[in-house]
């Protein structure tokens, strides 16, 4: 267990305390706790790669932790129910979920039926990440302030143009590695 893999945990830790504090109106705190457990996430990669710490584990659970954190983060800011000035919109995060269940579920099955393949992320997959954490992060600053702002509008439409490109930029990419021969397996 690296420190790499415990700051990666930490930030898994660290998601119910948001969601907490989020509910609760707390959105200043709320804020804070997000922005740490991304720094957990710039940390736990830099040491990794300084250290000779990379795991296994860890090339699983950094994009897990990721993943339910910004998807977390998704669903609580789009609920109605919750007192805020910026929701995000239903048909961004329904749209932001459903391609990661898509493109884990055609993986999935491509590996199953075709062989073992390696599906690395891609430019656009990156760029989308990070639109969806600014986006996440201005939400909550401007629901901090208690304000409306053009660049909430902005940041939604900019996530779901990521999102759409990066999905389609997916599916051609795994066209393309559907078609490459397996790996070759070792001998015995």
């Amino acid at each position: 267990l690296t420190l790499a893999n415990q700051l990666t945990i930490l930030r898994i830790m660290l998601i119910p305390a948001f969601v907490l504090l989020l509910v609760d109106g707390r959105l200043g705190a709320s804020l804070l706790v997000f922005g740490f457990a991304g720094a957990t996430d710039a940390l736990d990669g830099l040491i990794a790669r300084r250290a000779g710490q990379r795991t296994s584990l860890g090339a699983w659970l950094d994009p897990m932790a990721d993943k339910l954190l910004l998807v977390t983060t998704f669903i609580v800011l789009t609920i109605p129910a919750i007192p805020l000035t910026n929701h995000l919109p239903l048909w961004l995060t329904v749209s932001v979920i459903s391609r990661d269940i898509v493109i884990i579920g055609v993986v999935a099955i491509v590996n199953l039926a075709v062989g073992p393949r390696t599906f690395r992320p891609s430019i656009w997959g990156k760029m989308t990440t990070a639109a969806l954490i600014v986006t996440s992060v201005v939400v909550m600053y401007f629901n901090y302030l208690g304000e409306r702002s053009r660049l909430v509008d902005v940041a939604i439409w900019v996530s779901f143009a990521l999102t759409a490109i990066s999905a389609a930029d997916y599916f051609v990419r795994l066209r393309l590695l559907i078609n490459e021969p397996p790996p070759p397996t070792a001998s015995p």
